[in-house]
């Protein structure tokens, strides 16, 4: 495999090494500023003040806010401060470190399924159900609800769409309907189970949820549901994405996997050269709340910024050698997680499972190696740098 096979998406030049020709363009048919290099989308990511998270305030359709409120991907100060307060009280480094061990007996059990195939499919049968199983299990969700969920969560990454004009928005209206249908019917699910915890919590997640306060508030139903559905659906396809990518990157670049294969202790700084070299997630949408001028580019207010962190990750002005994969870069101050006060709040924990499961991979199958028969298939939306398949061989 080379990089050269890749068939990323068309605007994600820089995986191949190409650097976008302006530091800061404009989309006429999509209506939205690009920004491309790595101090202005730092400069994005850290400047709420100017820069909204609250893109859907822009969007030609309205939302509905039984569904929207409470949704703190789309909050600024001073509102996200309470939720993302509240959350974070959940994502310790002790909670993390304490799941390990958990993460490593998913990874087992889903192999132990695997044992006596000469291949398969790493996104569908390891990369997609660990995260997902392990959110259903903090979450609290029981083992009989979780094929629910899984659907759901499939339903929402695989009916995600590219970027389109606001003129085809508005025409697929049949399309949006369907989404908010499914948002309601995951809605009710969540409501019904955090409802359950509030009378009889347990040592989940859900239950820290509805009962924890910060500052002498508690989150309200919407609040609770939002939270649950980012974590499942943003939570997993991330971590999926980010696993399937490592996987990737290392078929390419044998020589740095046997390098980490020599020496364990590179792991760590390995998944995050993953996240630079390849990012999950390669774009934040933002909308300016005043006028402002970035790379000498006069923005007005009122208008959609995209800040590309994947782009942002191959700059030089940032990194050395930016287009080598280097398991031992340091210092790799990547914008794979974000930054600023919207930084992933689950990135401690998709880091352990990225780690733990690669491993669990380097030690089950040594052999392991990308099908030349059948290559790794991108998803094909602008926002999502990762694989939604990736064939391998065991044997």
């Amino acid at each position: 495999m080379r990089v050269e096979d890749w068939r990323t998406h068309p605007k994600h030049v820089w995986v191949h090494g190409q650097r976008p020709e302006r530091i800061v363009d404009y989309d006429e048919e999509l209506q939205m500023w690009n920004v491309y290099g790595y101090p202005e989308v730092v400069e994005i990511l850290t400047t709420p003040k100017v820069f909204s998270n609250n893109a859907g305030r822009l969007d030609p359709m309205e939302l509905p806010a039984d569904i929207c409120a409470g949704d703190f991907s789309q909050l600024d100060p001073p509102e996200h401060r309470k939720v993302r307060g509240l959350v974070d009280f959940a994502f310790t480094p002790n909670l993390v470190a304490s799941l390990e061990s958990r993460v490593d007996s998913l990874t087992h059990e889903l192999l132990d399924g695997l044992e006596g195939r000469d291949g398969f499919d790493l996104v569908a049968e390891l990369a997609t159900p660990l995260p997902l199983n392990l959110i259903c299990e903090l979450l609290g969700v029981p083992r009989e609800d979780r094929p629910a969920v899984h659907r759901w969560s499939h339903r929402m990454v695989d009916d995600a769409d590219d970027f389109e004009s606001p003129e085809v928005i508005k025409e697929q209206v049949h399309e949006l309907q369907r989404a908010f249908d499914l948002l309601r019917e995951m809605r009710e699910y969540w409501s019904a189970l955090a409802a359950e915890r509030r009378r009889r919590p347990r040592e989940d997640l859900m239950s820290h949820l509805v009962q924890v306060e910060y500052e002498g508030e508690k989150l309200g139903e919407t609040e609770v549901f939002n939270i649950a559905n980012r974590l499942v659906v943003n939570g997993h396809h991330s971590t999926s994405m980010l696993i399937g990518n490592t996987v990737l990157i290392l078929d390419t670049f044998p020589e740095q996997r046997e390098r980490v294969r020599a020496d364990r202790a590179l792991m760590a700084p390995m998944i995050e050269e993953s996240l630079r070299f390849l990012s999950p997630i390669s774009t934040v949408g933002k909308v300016t709340n005043e006028d402002v001028v970035i790379a000498g580019q006069q923005i007005p207010k009122d208008q959609l910024v995209m800040a590309w962190t994947g782009a942002a990750n191959r700059d030089e002005r940032a990194f050395d050698r930016p287009h080598e994969f280097d398991p031992g870069r340091t210092p790799n101050p990547h914008l794979g997680f974000g930054r600023g006060i919207h930084f992933c709040i689950g990135r401690r924990l998709a880091r352990m499972v990225a780690r733990s499961s690669v491993g669990v991979l380097m030690d089950r199958f040594p052999d392991l190696r990308t099908d030349p028969d059948a290559p790794p298939s991108f998803y094909q939306i602008a926002d999502a740098g990762g694989l939604d398949s990736l064939p391998v061989l065991v044997k």
